[in-house]
């Protein structure tokens, strides 16, 4: 079986690597190298690093239609996607079988960012899905799924790294049943159960207080570590990416109160307890620590 993969950021590592030990990947598509924020040098993403590595093929067009003539060259069996930051063309899935490792358990999420919209919406579990690719974005019928119990505890890059290893696992599982074609049977989704999950925006991470204790915690751990949730006190941007609901009861919304070297700020039921947070161009730092050198008024 031929197979090429697509795919960009670290999320995408362990799939690569297992599937390469599994099958032998034949070229890696992933997004070309950017400039560094000084512009003094390029970065390549993390697959394209892991396939150096390997001594893998790596192909890297800004548009994925202009390789139409290599890829239909190639005459790949299967192309597996995951995170690779493109749509694929219709005419690509023309060529073979597109099947994609998305983190979430379809149809619920489809789209861009399913595991910070489970997380924010206190989903109890999420989830790898591992469905066919077709021309509506992530309504293909899926093959296999695996489930993780999630809670409002729960922070987007502990998430991330294990669904990345579930969807690992998960992918030689899909490709072993592909190849065989035992007990490979594509189902179709509920697509009256479908949400979507939007591309987390600026506005997203600004945190709301007149909202519940349960849910702002939720939010703050849902965008940690990248971007991170932040308010203004005064004229600084303060980052929060610890938190926990308290049982303490509130009067107002945004009300700071600091208290035996803890801090804690008002929700519409209850104050949240604020256990790390960031000022503007300093490290990330325990409750502690940052009351020591910051004053609320």
């Amino acid at each position: 079986m031929k197979i090429t993969f697509m795919g960009t950021p670290e999320f995408a590592v362990p799939a690569l690597k297992k599937i390469n030990e599994n099958f032998r990947i034949d070229t890696v598509y992933t997004q070309p190298p950017r400039k560094s924020k000084r512009g003094m040098k390029e970065l390549i993403s993390p697959v394209h690093e892991a396939s150096k590595k390997l001594n893998l093929n790596i192909r890297t067009p800004n548009d994925l239609s202009s390789d139409l003539e290599f890829f239909k060259s190639k005459k790949f069996n299967l192309a597996v996607v995951t995170a690779y930051g493109q749509i694929i063309p219709d005419i690509f899935l023309r060529e073979c079988l597109f099947i994609n490792i998305h983190a979430s358990l379809l149809p619920k999420w489809r789209g861009a960012a399913p595991i910070q919209r489970s997380l924010m919406n206190k989903d109890k579990f999420t989830g790898i899905s591992i469905m066919k690719i077709q021309k509506e974005l992530d309504s293909g019928p899926v093959l296999l799924t695996k489930s993780l119990p999630i809670n409002i505890y729960s922070k987007l890059g502990d998430v991330e790294r294990k669904l990345s290893e579930i969807g690992s696992n998960l992918i030689i599982e899909a490709i072993k049943k592909i190849n065989d074609g035992y007990d490979c049977e594509f189902k179709e989704q509920d697509h009256n159960l479908k949400s979507y999950a939007k591309k987390i925006t600026v506005e997203d991470e600004k945190i709301i207080w007149d909202i519940d204790a349960e849910t702002v915690a939720a939010k703050i751990h849902a965008l940690t570590p990248n971007p991170g949730s932040y308010f203004y006190h005064n004229s600084d941007k303060l980052k929060i990416f610890e938190c926990k609901p308290s049982e303490k009861k509130s009067k107002k919304p945004g009300h700071i109160n600091v208290e035996n070297e803890s801090l804690f700020i008002a929700c519409k039921d209850k104050y949240i307890e604020i256990l790390e947070i960031q000022k503007p161009g300093k490290n990330r730092q325990k409750i502690k620590e940052f009351l020591k050198g910051y004053k609320f008024e």
